[in-house]
């Protein structure tokens, strides 16, 4: 990366150096067309779009046309917006001290025209990255047009300019987002007189503020996502406003369970050591509550879900550790019922659902749990396992049980050995999260009994 103090200082050196000035849209077409060529991910971080949203993003993107996304929520729709930035030039010039950040070939306020006639090509030049080149705005109902567009500066009026003079305006959000990506969320809860001010931004790239004949041929790539449920219910975009997008391009949950599992990997923020095949329950459990008819699924089940999922049973795992003094704590079976205490807000519910919350979660749980230790151990004989427990060798295991004191009580049994190699697990911690997991998937599948003794752990018997 070359350093901006060794680029061109003034336009004349710009000139000189062959520089040429494109739209902020010619600039992301060409970086996507290379990127493209030369076989590069331009959207790192997106995970389970290859082959539906990107496609569409990429097309809307090389035609020129402004986007919206909808989508439910935690689609990952403004994770998309904040890597369009990715697709700038890493440097751009502009003209220094400019309130909008103009290119020196292309002023466009009357302050920097009129420093560019002045100095001509001494006018100095300065460069900014990308990363102060991208807007985001969250669309709430008390947003105004001075806001979004600009509005007139008291304290310039009040430092001798007149009223009509074109520079007592203070700019907003999009006029400073020039040559730039300016990205709107939830766009329906903008008020629909707001949503009229940037009619003219989209269609003339120009602002208008309070009847001021000043016109800025405003360079911008204007985003925005929206809530297809918020679209009709709460809010709407407005016809003209919608008709203005080029492009209106739908999100959607992971549709493969690995996409499921590398968003919650990709994202979360594990506090101890969380097995696999814990990520792939949560996963599972995740995708159950989308397809639960209890659910109301026009609200849909965030991705958020599962992430703050694997954090609360992570978590789980550490205040055992801490507890019992576990230097290394991993995470069991057993802590996933913490995420049905914690995470019953995330979800919203059928109305006739009311008071069998806490059932329905923890009935779709034990489903995740038992398919994910059905297909993880499938073709695994744990029929002596059984047989040691049915034959007078209950397990006991809980939140105040350690890693150590679960295998102690297991019987020795070179079926354990075949779990653990099955479920990756090598130390103490995986071995007995991988024994639990195979208790529990017993249990499910009603090979053996399991009741809570009088200190609320587990006994498997």
């Amino acid at each position: 990366m070359t350093s901006p103090t060794l680029r061109p200082s003034t336009v004349g050196e710009l000139r000189a150096s062959g520089h040429e000035h494109r739209s902020v849209k010619d600039e992301i077409r060409q970086n996507l067309l290379a990127a493209l060529r030369d076989g590069l991910d331009p959207w790192p971080g997106i995970v389970g779009f290859d082959d539906t949203v990107v496609p569409q993003l990429e097309r809307a993107l090389l035609a020129g046309h402004d986007v919206v996304l909808l989508g439910e929520r935690g689609q990952g729709k403004t994770r998309l917006l904040r890597t369009l930035p990715l697709l700038l030039d890493e440097w751009t010039p502009v003209i220094a001290g400019s309130e909008l950040g103009e290119h020196p070939y292309d002023p466009i306020t009357p302050a920097s025209i009129r420093r560019a006639a002045e100095l001509g090509d001494d006018l100095p030049v300065a460069w900014r990255h990308r990363s102060e080149r991208y807007a985001e705005k969250l669309a709430t109902p008390d947003t105004s047009v001075a806001d979004l567009v600009g509005d007139v500066d008291p304290v310039k009026v009040a430092e001798g300019r007149s009223l009509g003079d074109p520079e007592t305006i203070h700019f907003g959000l999009v006029p400073r987002a020039h040559r730039g990506i300016v990205a709107v969320n939830e766009l329906p809860d903008l008020a629909e007189r707001i949503q009229v001010s940037l009619l003219n931004v989209m269609e003339e790239r120009d602002i208008q503020v309070r009847g001021y004949t000043l016109r800025l041929p405003l360079d911008v790539l204007l985003v925005a996502s929206a809530n297809p449920e918020d679209y009709t219910n709460r809010g709407r975009i407005i016809t003209p406003l919608k008709d203005r997008f080029g492009a209106e391009i739908r999100t959607h949950y992971p549709t493969q369970l690995d996409d499921e599992i590398a968003v919650i990997e990709q994202e979360a923020q594990l506090q101890a050591r969380v097995p696999d095949f814990l990520l792939e329950i949560l996963a599972r459990f995740t995708r159950l509550l989308r397809e639960s008819t209890s659910v109301d699924q026009r609200s849909g089940v965030s991705a958020r879900f599962a992430v703050a999922g694997a954090e609360t049973v992570a978590a789980a795992a550490m205040r055992r550790g801490a507890v019992l003094g576990e230097a290394d704590p991993v995470a069991r079976p057993v802590d996933l019922g913490t995420v049905v205490e914690v995470l019953r807000g995330k979800v919203e519910f059928e109305s006739g659902e009311e008071g069998r919350e806490f059932e329905v979660l923890d009935h779709l749980l034990r489903r995740a749990t038992a398919d994910a230790a059905r297909t993880r151990l499938a073709g695994v004989n744990l029929g002596p396992l059984v047989t040691a427990v049915e034959q007078g060798q209950p397990v006991v295991t809980g939140e105040r049980i350690t890693a150590k004191a679960l295998l102690d009580e297991l019987p020795d049994l070179p079926v354990l050995d075949v779990v653990a190699e099955r479920l990756g697990a090598e130390d103490i911690g995986t071995r007995a999260a991988a024994a639990e997991l195979a208790l529990e998937g017993l249990y499910l599948a009603r090979r053996i009994a399991k009741h809570a003794d009088d200190d609320g752990a587990a006994v498997y018997s």
